[in-house]
C-alpha cells in the first residue's frame, strides 16, 4: 500500500511539473514558448536572417493584398517560417503567411499564406468596419463583464504574437465563411483597398449575411490562478448574450477557462473548461 501511495504521489508531481512547463498564467502570456511542428532548426534559420523574412512578408502582403503589415513574431515550422503580421489602419486584422526555408537559405520569392486564411482575415476585418457600432457595443459589455468580475482576456501582445485570427481583440475572436456574404469582399477589396467604412457601407447597403456563417468566439479566463472557472459568472455571460440587441449578427460561443493557457498552443481550452458552443451557438441577426 505504501508504494502505491509513493507512486501516486510522485506521479501527481510529475503532472505538476509538467503542468507548470506547459501552462503560464494569462496575464503573463505574450506568445513565448509557442511552437509548430518540427520548427526548432528553421526558428533558428529564421531569427538570423530576421530582416529577410520581415521584408519577403511585408512585400508579400503588400503585392498580394494590397495591405501594409506590420509583423509581429517569426515561428519556424517544418518547411520554413511562419510569419504572424496585423494589418496597418483598415480594415484591421490579424493573419498569418510562411515563407518558406530551403537547405537554410530564406526564399522570399516563394512566400505563401494557406487557403483562405489571408481572405478569411480580411472578410473579417470588413465585416467590423461595417457594423463598428454593433462592435463598440460587444467590445463595451466585455470591459465591463472585466471590470465586474475577477476574469481577462488574453495580453494584446499574445493576440498580436501567436493570433492570426482575423478580427481579433484580447476577448474575442471573429471568424467569416467564404459564402457567409452573398458579395465577394476580398475582390472588391483587392480593387479598393482604400475605401472607409462608408464606402463599404454603402457597397453593401443590399447585401446578405448569413449570421450562422459568422462565427464569434468568446474567450475569457480567471483573473485568479487558483480559480476553477465560476458556473454562475458563465451563466451570467451566456444569458447577457442571448438577450442583448444591438451586438454584431453572428454565432456566438462562449468558454470560460481557469487562469492558465498553454504556451505552446497559445489555448485555453482544458477538461475543466466552460463552453456553449458548435452545435447551440447563440445566434444574433
Amino acid at each position: 500500500m505504501e508504494n502505491d501511495h509513493q507512486g501516486t504521489s510522485s506521479t501527481k508531481k510529475e503532472q505538476e511539473k509538467h503542468y507548470e512547463n506547459n501552462f503560464i498564467s494569462v496575464q503573463k502570456y505574450t506568445g513565448q514558448g509557442y511552437s509548430l511542428d518540427g520548427g526548432e532548426e528553421n526558428d533558428k534559420i529564421a531569427e538570423a536572417h530576421r530582416a529577410e523574412v520581415v521584408k519577403a512578408a511585408e512585400q508579400f502582403f503588400l503585392k498580394k493584398y494590397k495591405t501594409k503589415v506590420k509583423v509581429h513574431n517569426l515561428v519556424g515550422n517544418r518547411d520554413g517560417v511562419t510569419v504572424f503580421v496585423e494589418s496597418v489602419g483598415e480594415p484591421h486584422f490579424y493573419t498569418y503567411a510562411v515563407v518558406p526555408i530551403e537547405q537554410d537559405k530564406i526564399v522570399g520569392s516563394e512566400t505563401f499564406s494557406q487557403e483562405d486564411q489571408v481572405e478569411g482575415a480580411i472578410r473579417s476585418g470588413i465585416y467590423a468596419m461595417i457594423y463598428a457600432n454593433e462592435i463598440h457595443n460587444l467590445d463595451d459589455y466585455l470591459k465591463q463583464i472585466t471590470s465586474k468580475y475577477p476574469v481577462v482576456g488574453k495580453t494584446s501582445a499574445a493576440v498580436a504574437n501567436v493570433g492570426g485570427n482575423d478580427y481579433s481583440t484580447p476577448y474575442y475572436y471573429i471568424t467569416i465563411l467564404d459564402t457567409a456574404i452573398n458579395v465577394d469582399v476580398v475582390k472588391i477589396y483587392l480593387k479598393h483597398p482604400e475605401w472607409t467604412k462608408d464606402d463599404w457601407q454603402k457597397r453593401l447597403l443590399k447585401a446578405t449575411l448569413d449570421p450562422e456563417q459568422v462565427w464569434i468566439t468568446i474567450q475569457l479566463y480567471m483573473k485568479e490562478s487558483d480559480r476553477k472557472p465560476d458556473r454562475a459568472l458563465f451563466n451570467e455571460v451566456v444569458s447577457d448574450v442571448e438577450v442583448m440587441k444591438s451586438l454584431p449578427p453572428g454565432a456566438y460561443s462562449i468558454l470560460l477557462h481557469d487562469n492558465r493557457i498553454g504556451k505552446d498552443s497559445a489555448t485555453g481550452s482544458k477538461t475543466n473548461s466552460l463552453e456553449r458552443g458548435d452545435p447551440d451557438e447563440i445566434i444574433k441577426r
